[in-house]
Order: C-alpha cells, then sequence, then structure tokens
C-alpha cells in the first residue's frame, strides 16, 4: 500500500485495516466508511443516520425525571431537533411535552 490509513475515530488505534469499503479497528471492533465524517452525526439504536424533523419511536420504557409519568415503548416522536448536549434530541412526546432523548433509545421510523 502506498497511502497511510486513517486512525480509529473511536479509540485512536493506529492499527486499522480496510476491507472492501469499509475501515476495521482490530483494538476497538469499529467499522466506518473511507471519507465519512465522524463527530457530527447522530445514529439512532440500529445505526441509521437521523435529521431535524424525522420521526423516531421510543425503544423502550422511559421514566420522565421528576414525575410519575412514562414514555411507553413505541411512542412515535415526530419532528425532532437535533442538538449537541447529553441529549442529543429535543422534542414534543405526545402526552408527556417538551423534553430531551436519547439516540440510543429511539429507532428512526420510515415515513
Amino acid at each position: 500500500m502506498t497511502d497511510t490509513l486513517p486512525p480509529c475515530p473511536d479509540c485512536g488505534s493506529a492499527f486499522t485495516y480496510q476491507v472492501d469499503a469499509l475501515l476495521n479497528c482490530p483494538e476497538c471492533g469499529h467499522e466506518w466508511q473511507v471519507g465519512e465524517e465522524t463527530g457530527t452525526a447522530i445514529r439512532d439504536s440500529v445505526g441509521n443516520l437521523l435529521a431535524d424533523g424525522d420521526t423516531v419511536t421510543v425503544i423502550k420504557d422511559l421514566k420522565v425525571k421528576g414525575s410519575s409519568a412514562v414514555v411507553k415503548v413505541g411512542t412515535k416522536v415526530r419532528n425532532i431537533r437535533l442538538v449537541d448536549g447529553d441529549h442529543d434530541i429535543d422534542c414534543k412526546v405526545p402526552g408527556i411535552g417538551q423534553m430531551g432523548l436519547k439516540s440510543q433509545f429511539v429507532k428512526k421510523v420510515a415515513d
């Protein structure tokens, strides 16, 4: 190989290798595409790329902090907004109101 492969974006390992169109890290097991931007993309629990205005569904019951309310599994949330921070989704949950969700607890819905 004449060119060098970039280090792993997750763990920083220099021991990356290429299989077809994917780059792989043998130390942490992370896979990514050549030229893929890292750190800016927010993905759901199964790896689908999320964008502003998407519709998602909640994949597990979530207790609402400071309340006895629960966001039930299967709750469909429309028109999400992506933000920076601990909770990366701002949305209005039906029956609950405005709140922040973590992308690891939602799955993108095809409209």
